[in-house]
Formats: structure tokens, C-alpha cells, sequence
């Protein structure tokens, strides 16, 4: 038996696309000779609709597009998800569909929980277990967390099963396959059923879903690997219930693996919601440089542009570093100093106002005060062109405030938010290693905001190897401030990071949304309140 795996990039809402997308694998499979094909968790709807699914007409139109959809399956058998408003309650739902009509239905049972997801806000759990025959092979359903969380196991629901489906809307995180093929792993050795899971693929807000579907045998062996990150519907074998050995793509680094869900999530948050094109503020920095890099790489350098926007602080290599990274990748680039805006500024403050405006280090309203300027004039050519802004701030600066409120943090799509000061670097290095597209200098130059004279980040931060590190420790793995200093970093950066960490809660209720690579980032994951006297 032929089964396709229909790995496809569904957009929230889009129930007419989507399902156009469905139509055109289940035709794909069928020239290619398969009897079943199976599809992602809600591909039918998007993943997550979240409070789409409150509203009576979202789901009357799913179901809807399903009643069309199941006209249209003939000669093969689809597996579709989607929502299921019945008897009063909705559901997240698998459908069998064969020869025009629905023959059986799976409702999730173990639904997302928080910090991520919240399926339980918007839908009711199953109770009942799915089994369908098809070629004499007996198949089992499961949708994503039924499988990942299922208590009691999913091995005893279908215990009596040959083949279990697994469809899945499985966000992306670093080495997340690792765990996917270590949990089917033990469900293999326990049960000797063979797993085939269908993974949902693109970017969606916050979320990236890297597909990466596969399958794995009853021996534990995987069969069958898709390419992450990329739409496709392939094609498996099964013969005598075993899964013949297909083609298994050569699993990325994780850096080359993080560099391209960034791709995706900025090529699908622009294509997804219509802007025409992007603009970011170039620096000559390094986190400017990775982010152009991304942008060209994830849009093509026709929709991208930039704009250099220097001070008296911004040092002549900055200027001619930006310039060839301009260069080198094509894109129109635009250069303008914001020096006699400063100073009409600086003037007018210390004139009309009596405002201290001297750029002694302990002065920062100089520095927020160029950041806000070049923040105001990057988004009126937005507001003119219908650029998108991408903002150009890492992990690290977020975490501890290292960013101005409506200056650099103004923008519409954030594509470092998750990624440390550390991980920008490997990523230049990666990025370099393909084309060599960033100067240089930029990499090996040490940080500076070029706010002031002779200004580096750690006249006010500790190294960033050593902020990194912290910063993942408190926020990633939820250690304590004793445990973090028994690891061997000194008592005063553990307490300062951690003071700043949730001293700067109010600047990221207020930063731009960026995609998700880490296991717990600053958007969807971390819920901590702006007022709050506890001191950790």
C-alpha cells in the first residue's frame, strides 16, 4: 500500500486556501498511485485559530469546506483535520473520508495546555478511541498531544492497531525532532506498532512549524524523513504492515536549522498577511547584518531595503561596512544623518525645557533620544511605502532592557526576539560559510550601540558569552539565583541580569511579535506580571 503524507503550509483563516491545498495533494497521490493520505493536525482551519473558533461563523464555514472537500475525495481515502462543531460542543477533529462521505471520525483527547497553546479554552476533549480498515492493515489515530501526552499511554488505547497516524501541528524549537524521535521510540519498543507522523509546515506569528514528518518502524528504525521547513507531499510504502525504506533527508546542524525557520517565519509573516516589502535601519552591527541577511534570503533583495541613519557617534567603518553588506546583496539602500535633527532636538529641550541634555555616561535620554528618532523616521517611510519594519534586537538586549522603547523597538515583525547575542554570531558564521555576505569586521568588531563616544555593550553588561548563559539558565531552565551561581558565575552578574530581567517586563509587553526557537521565549511562553514586588 501507497500512503502520502500530505506536509503542507496552511495559513489561519485561509479555509478556501487551504483546502485548495488539500484538493491538490489528494490529486498528487492519486496520479501517484496511493490509497490513503493524511493531512495535519486543523489543516482544514490553520494552526492555532485561537479565538476564530469562538465565533459561530469560523466554524460553520469549516464545516462547510469539509462537506465540499468530502464531495470531491473519490478513489482514495483522506484523513483531514479540522474543527468539528457537534451535539453542542467542538472539537479538534480527524475525519476518514472515502468515496464522498465522512466514514469515521477522531476527536483529540488530550488537548494543548498553556504556556503555548490553550485547545482546552476552545474545545471539548474526546473520549473515544479511532480504528479504520483499509487493505487489511488496521490504522490507529492520533492528534499531536494525544500521542506526545497521553495518560494512560497511547500504546494501550491502540493496542490492537497495526499502524498509528499521528498528525500533528508540532511548533519548532532547537533539536525538537530529537525529542519527537525519542518519545516514538519508546512508544515503538513498547507497542512494535509503526508510527507515521504528518507535521504541520510555516510560519504562523510567533510559531514556526518545521513539517520534519516521518516515519518509524516497528524495529524503531526511521524509515522515512522529510525536509524541514519545505512544503511537500511524498509518498510511503507499506508492505506486510512494515514501511519500506524511503528517502531520509540528511538532518541539518542545528544552527543551519535555526537560520532557516527564521527564513520562514519572516517569508510567511510578510507573504501571509500582504506587505509588499520590509525595511530595516542597517547599522553596520552585527544583528542588523543577520537580519538583512534573513530578510534577503527568506524574500528575495527586490523586496528588501535599508536605511543607514548615523550620528556623530556612528564611526566611518560602520558607514562602509553597511554600504558593501548593501552592496554585496543587492538591495537599495539609503543613507541620511540624523545629526541636525539631534541637535534641533537637544536644543529645544534644553532651551524650552531645562533638560540636562549632556552625553555623560550616566545621561541616557541622548542615546533613546537618537534611537527615537531614527525609530520615527524608519516608520513614516513605512506608514508611505507599506514596508513591513523588522526590528533588529536579539534575545539578550530584550531580556535586560538593552533596547528603546519607540526607537529601535519600533516595527512590526521582531526576527531576533528569540535569539541570544551568542546564537547571532554562529549565525553570521553559518550564513558566511554558505555566501560570504557579511563583512567581516562586523563580526569581529566588538558591540556598540554608537550612542556616545567610545561606547561598547559591556561598559554596561557583562560579556555576552557570560549574559547568554545566565540568561538561559534563569529563563530557559528556571534556575534559581543560588543555583545559577553554583554553576560558577559571579554572585553580582547573576543578581544584576536577573534584577534587569524582570525590571525590563514592561518594555517586552510593548516590543513587536518574533518567532519562537528556543524552549521558552519571550512571547507565547513567558507570562510574568509588570507589577510585582517579589524579588527573586
Amino acid at each position: 500500500m501507497k500512503i502520502a503524507i500530505a506536509q503542507i503550509n496552511c495559513t489561519v483563516g485561509d479555509i478556501a486556501g487551504n483546502t485548495a491545498k488539500i484538493i491538490n495533494a489528494v490529486n498528487y497521490a492519486k496520479q501517484s498511485g496511493a490509497e490513503l493520505i493524511i493531512t495535519p493536525e486543523l489543516a482544514l482551519s490553520g494552526y492555532p485559530p485561537a479565538d476564530l473558533l469562538l465565533r459561530k461563523n469560523f466554524n460553520m464555514a469549516c464545516e462547510k469546506a469539509l462537506a465540499k472537500l468530502s464531495q470531491e475525495i473519490t478513489n482514495i481515502t483522506l484523513v483531514v483535520g479540522h474543527p468539528c462543531f457537534l451535539h453542542g460542543k467542538l472539537y479538534n477533529t480527524a475525519s476518514i473520508i472515502c468515496n464522498g462521505r465522512i466514514i469515521n471520525r477522531y476527536h483529540k483527547r488530550i488537548l494543548c495546555q498553556p504556556p503555548f497553546f490553550n485547545e482546552d479554552y476552545y474545545f471539548d476533549a474526546g473520549s473515544e478511541p479511532c480504528c479504520f480498515e483499509l487493505g487489511g492493515i488496521k490504522f490507529g489515530i492520533n492528534i499531536c498531544s494525544d500521542f506526545w501526552l497521553a495518560d494512560p499511554p497511547a500504546y494501550l488505547i491502540h493496542s490492537d492497531i497495526d499502524v498509528l497516524l499521528v498528525l500533528s501541528a508540532s511548533p519548532y524549537y532547537i533539536d525538537k525532532q530529537v525529542t519527537r524521535y525519542q518519545n516514538t521510540y519508546q512508544f515503538v519498543q513498547q507497542t512494535g506498532k509503526t508510527v507515521i507522523h504528518a507535521n504541520l509546515v510555516g510560519g504562523q506569528d510567533e510559531f514556526v512549524f518545521d513539517g520534519a514528518s516521518f516515519v518509524m518502524n516497528s524495529q524503531g528504525k526511521v524509515t522515512h524523513q522529510f525536509d524541514e521547513f519545505a512544503e511537500t507531499t511524498e509518498l510511503i510504502e507499506l508492505q506486510n504492515v512494515q514501511q519500506v525504506k524511503g528517502q531520509i533527508m540528511t538532518p541539518r546542524s542545528s544552527t543551519a536549522s535555526i537560520y532557516q525557520a527564521l527564513c520562514l517565519a519572516v517569508k510567511d509573516y510578510v507573504n501571509k498577511n500582504g506587505f509588499p516589502s520590509v525595511l530595516l535601519g542597517l547599522s553596520g552591527g552585527v544583528d542588523s547584518a543577520l537580519t538583512l541577511a534573513i530578510a534577503v534570503d527568506a524574500l528575495g533583495a527586490e523586496k528588501v531595503k535599508t536605511v543607514m541613519l548615523p550620528s556623530q557617534y556612528t564611526a566611518d567603518i560602520s558607514l562602509h561596512d553597511a554600504q558593501q553588506m548593501a552592496s554585496l546583496l543587492n538591495i537599495k539602500h539609503y543613507q541620511s544623518s540624523i545629526k541636525p535633527i539631534f541637535e534641533q532636538l537637544l536644543e529645544t529641550l534644553a532651551t524650552d525645557f531645562q533638560i540636562q541634555t549632556d552625553d555623560s555616561s550616566n545621561n541616557t535620554m541622548p542615546e533613546n533620544l537618537q534611537a527615537r528618532i531614527r525609530g520615527v523616521l524608519i516608520m513614516a517611510i513605512s506608514n508611505q511605502t507599506g514596508a513591513l519594519v523588522l526590528t533588529t534586537g536579539n534575545k539578550s538586549e530584550m531580556a535586560v532592557g538593552y533596547c528603546t522603547l519607540y526607537g529601535d523597538m519600533a516595527g512590526g515583525f521582531a526576527v531576533l526576539k528569540d535569539v541570544s547575542k551568542s546564537m547571532v554570531y554562529q549565525l553570521c558564521e553559518y550564513r558566511n560559510q554558505q555566501e560570504q555576505v557579511i563583512p567581516k569586521r562586523i563580526i569581529q568588531r566588538a558591540p556598540s550601540a554608537e550612542l556616545r563616544p567610545d561606547q561598547t555593550d559591556q561598559d554596561s553588561l557583562p560579556p555576552y558569552e557570560i549574559l547568554d548563559a545566565i540568561i538561559e539558565a534563569y529563563v530557559e531552565q528556571n534556575c534559581s539565583t543560588d543555583e545559577i551561581i553554583d554553576k560558577g558565575y559571579n554572585e553580582a552578574d547573576v543578581k544584576q541580569t536577573i534584577r534587569l530581567i524582570h525590571l525590563n517586563e514592561y518594555k517586552r509587553r510593548q516590543a513587536p511579535l518574533g518567532p519562537r526557537i528556543t524552549r521558552r521565549d519571550f512571547g507565547t511562553a513567558w507570562h510574568y506580571p509588570v507589577t510585582s514586588r517579589y524579588k527573586p
